[in-house]
């Protein structure tokens, strides 16, 4: 997602999010990383000390990696500043 398209998105989400979720909340990421040490280190470095607890599946074929964080956060735009820190780590998929 790249300019506009990524500000419509997260315009969007925090919207929705307001509506839809009584904060503070624990919110849950999903996102698919290939299966790089590095990559998946930066991530978890990314949630560091949130509390943040975080699983890790690799797929079958060991390619990808599934990783599920679930984090308490105060409000949306907490939620939106994390998908933007990810985003920056190439080949992730945010789900």
């Amino acid at each position: 997602m790249e300019g506009n398209d990524s500000d419509e998105f997260y315009t969007r989400l925090r919207e929705q999010l307001w509506e839809n979720t009584k904060w503070p909340a624990n919110y849950l990421y999903k996102f698919i990383v290939p299966t790089d040490k590095e990559k998946i280190e930066r991530i978890h470095s990314i949630f560091d000390n949130t509390g943040a607890v975080i699983e890790s599946k690799k797929s079958k074929k060991g390619t990808y990696t599934s990783i599920s964080v679930t984090v308490h956060l105060k409000n949306p735009d907490e939620v939106i500043k994390k998908y933007k820190e990810v985003s920056i780590i190439e080949g992730v998929i945010s789900l």
